[in-house]
C-alpha cells in the first residue's frame, strides 16, 4: 500500500509482501530522499532571504491576484521572521471577519462587495491635529516596509505572513497626541449594505479595538496596507488595518474607518461581547488559558499533514525581547 503524507506529497511503499531487510533498506532510503529535499529547500530559502536582505528587493514572489505595493525589507529588530511563509491561498481563505460571516471560509467569498475607494479615516480625540486622513494621503505618510510577522488567533491556530506598511506612531506623532492621552481606539467599517455579517447580533457593531498609548506607539504595532507585496485582500482587513504581532489577532482591528485617542481605556468589541474571556490587553501567553481551551500549543495553518505536531505558543508570540518591558510589574493572568 502507499502513505502518502497530505501536505508534502511524498508516498512511502510499504507491502505485506517485503521482508523485514528490504523493507528497513527502503524506508533508509526514503528517509534519506526526504532528508535531502527538506534540508535543500531549507537552505535554498536561507540563501534566497539573504540575498534578499543584502539586495533590498521584495521578500516574497508576488501572488499576482491585486495591485502592487512597493516595499523595502524592514530594519526593525523582530521585525521578519525567518519561519516559513504562510501560503498566500491559507492567509486570504482562512479568515476571521466577522462583519461578513463567522465561518472561515465566509470573508473570501463575500467580501467582494466591499467598497475600498474612496476611503478616509477620522482621527479624533485627544490630538492636536484632528482631522479626516484620505487613504491616498496615508499610504503617503510614511515609506512602506515589508515585516514579516507571527500571527496567533486565540482560537489556537497561526500563520506566517509579509505585512506591508509602516510603524503606526508615524501617524500618531503627525497628529501630536495631548498630554492627557492614555488610550487609542480602533474603529472598524460597519457597512450592512455592503457587510451581511453587520445585519447580525454576533457582535455589538461597529468593531472596536484598543491599545494603550504605548502599546499602540511601539515600533512593531503597524498600519498595513499589503501582504504578499500587494495590497491588501478585502477579506483580510482592505484597505487599511492594524497588525499587533505580540497579541491574538482580534486585536489587530480591520478596515479601518476612525482613530480615536482617549484618556479612558476604549470598551471592545469583544470585551463588551464577553469580558471573562476577552482581556483588554490579549498578549500571546501560553500560561494563561482561554477559559474554554489551552493556549500552551497552536496549530500552524498549512502544517496539516499526517505528522504534523502542535507548535508550542510563545509568550508575546515571539517578541519578548521587543515588548515585555512594556508590561513590567504587571500580573499578566489579572491583566489578560
Amino acid at each position: 500500500m502507499l502513505i502518502r503524507t497530505q501536505d508534502r506529497g511524498y508516498e512511502h511503499p510499504l507491502s505485506s509482501e517485503i521482508t523485514p531487510r528490504a523493507l528497513v533498506e527502503n524506508r533508509r532510503a526514503w528517509l534519506a530522499r526526504l532528508a535531502t529535499g527538506v534540508a535543500g529547500a531549507a537552505l535554498a530559502s536561507w540563501a534566497a532571504r539573504d540575498a534578499l536582505a543584502q539586495g533590498g528587493g521584495a521578500a516574497v514572489p508576488r501572488p499576482g491576484k491585486l495591485p502592487a505595493l512597493a516595499a523595502t525589507r524592514s530594519a526593525l529588530p523582530g521585525a521578519v521572521t525567518l519561519e516559513k511563509l504562510t501560503d498566500y491561498a491559507d492567509a486570504t481563505s482562512y479568515n476571521n471577519f466577522y462583519e461578513f460571516g463567522t465561518d472561515k471560509a465566509e470573508p473570501a467569498r463575500l467580501a467582494h462587495t466591499l467598497k475600498t475607494a474612496p476611503w478616509s479615516v477620522e482621527i479624533d480625540g485627544l490630538v492636536k491635529k484632528p482631522g479626516r486622513m484620505a487613504l491616498e494621503d496615508l499610504l503617503k505618510l510614511a515609506p512602506m516596509e515589508e515585516r514579516v510577522y507571527r500571527l496567533r488567533c486565540v482560537e489556537g491556530w497561526s500563520m506566517v505572513i509579509p505585512w506591508v506598511g509602516y510603524s503606526l506612531a508615524e501617524l500618531i506623532r503627525r497628529v501630536e497626541p495631548l498630554g492627557s492621552a492614555r488610550y487609542v481606539e480602533f474603529t472598524s467599517l460597519a457597512d450592512p449594505a455592503t457587510m451581511p455579517g453587520v445585519r447580525s447580533r454576533v457582535l455589538d457593531w461597529p468593531y472596536v479595538e484598543g491599545l494603550r498609548l504605548d502599546e499602540a506607539l511601539h515600533p512593531l504595532t503597524m498600519l498595513a496596507f499589503g501582504m504578499y507585496g500587494e495590497v491588501l485582500p478585502k477579506q483580510n482587513g482592505a484597505p487599511l488595518r492594524l497588525v499587533v504581532p505580540w497579541k491574538y489577532g482580534f486585536k489587530s482591528a480591520k478596515s479601518l474607518v476612525r482613530i480615536r485617542f482617549t484618556e479612558r481605556q476604549p470598551a471592545t468589541a469583544w470585551g463588551r461581547a464577553a469580558p471573562q474571556e476577552y482581556g483588554f490587553y490579549s498578549n500571546v501567553n501560553p500560561n494563561v488559558d482561554h477559559p474554554r481551551w489551552s493556549q500552551a500549543t497552536e496549530r500552524r495553518i498549512g502544517e496539516d499533514g499526517l505528522f504534523a505536531k502542535k507548535r508550542k505558543t510563545l509568550l508575546f508570540n515571539g517578541y519578548e525581547a521587543q515588548v515585555a518591558s512594556l508590561y513590567a510589574g504587571m500580573d499578566l493572568k489579572v491583566n489578560f
